[in-house]
């Protein structure tokens, strides 16, 4: 079984700690984009802010290689 992260804005993403989640920290699309790109292996799972998912919008549609399911948190 593989990693949960949780991807996005410090205040929506950080409590997902407690549940084991790799918690990545980004506050501006930037940042959501390189963490993004640099997901550490072993992540299965991916838990979105709806900002995060919006900065992700391209990538996220384009086809490529294997990433990991996403999730998008309700606003």
């Amino acid at each position: 079984m593989g990693r949960v992260a949780a991807l996005g804005e410090r205040d929506r993403v950080a409590g997902l700690a407690l549940a084991g989640a790799v918690v990545l920290l980004a506050d501006d699309p930037d940042a959501v984009r390189r963490l993004w790109r640099s997901l550490p292996g072993g992540i299965d799972l991916v838990i979105l802010t709806p900002a995060a998912a919006e900065a992700l919008k391209p990538d996220l549609a384009a086809p490529g290689g294997r990433r990991p399911l996403t999730a998008v948190m309700p606003p």
